[in-house]
């Protein structure tokens, strides 16, 4: 994968206790007590195409299974990454200090992150807002899909400086992740390929996209072609007359 697996790693966790499931940004967190009490976290990320899938001892693993995680009752979390962009990583004590957690920037669900956060987080930065509420530095989570549909909700250009954003701008586009990440969850998140959610359905959340995949269609607010350019290799789409710089 990404990096290996490190080395010792079944013998920390043969007999581990697994207290609480949790999140950091797109870390998933299996919070552990090992038997020597040294409590600590094992740290798993999916990459672009990664798995979990719960499965039988007996279950033969295939060609992208990477890793188990055997439980006593026999079960197995078995992580399926074809892509190998994944990760599985241990950390003692507080998970949030490893360095691929500790610089993540607040989640956008929780009071953690407002309008007001985010005017200060763009205050010094002249690159355009879209990649910026994609830096998982300012705030975690914000996918390219959701990016798109957030701004033109917000009726924000996405080529506009971050720094040139409002305050009044900022608590709109703020809202609007909020929203629009909400909404995507509750929706199974967006099925475009291969994805699908940890009861095995696919997402239903691209039926309801305003701007993303639809360059050169009409906007449903306006009429207007919707156009389509390259932001840090990501495809941005976006409403040249409902989005404003």
């Amino acid at each position: 994968m990404r990096q290996p697996v490190p080395r010792g790693l079944e013998r920390r966790l043969a007999g581990a206790h697994v207290h609480s499931l949790t999140r950091r940004g797109k870390y998933l967190l299996f919070n552990c007590t090992p038997l020597d009490d040294r409590a600590g976290a094992l740290i798993v990320h999916l990459g672009m195409s990664g798995r979990l899938w719960l499965v039988d001892a007996a279950t033969p693993a295939e060609k992208h299974d990477h890793f188990d995680l055997e439980f006593g009752n026999g079960r197995i979390v078995r992580l399926r990454d074809p892509r190998r962009f994944g990760l599985v990583l241990w950390q003692s004590g507080d998970p949030l200090r490893h360095p691929l957690l500790a610089a993540i920037g607040p989640e956008p669900l929780t009071a953690d992150f407002d309008g007001a956060i985010l005017h200060r987080a763009t205050r010094t930065r002249s690159a355009a807002i879209k990649p910026v509420i994609m830096d998982s530095h300012v705030v975690a989570g914000v996918g390219n899909i959701y990016a798109n549909e957030a701004l033109f909700r917000a009726g924000i250009d996405p080529r506009t400086p971050a720094q040139r954003i409002s305050r009044t701008r900022c608590d709109a586009l703020a809202k609007e992740i909020k929203q629009t990440l909400g909404e995507a969850i509750e929706a199974g998140g967006s099925s475009l390929r291969d994805y699908v959610g940890s009861d095995g359905m696919a997402g239903n959340f691209q039926s309801h996209f305003s701007v993303y995949g639809r360059g050169g269609e009409s906007c449903m607010r306006c009429g207007t072609l919707i156009r389509e350019l390259k932001q840090a290799q990501r495809a941005t789409c976006y409403c040249p007359v409902c989005q404003k710089r």
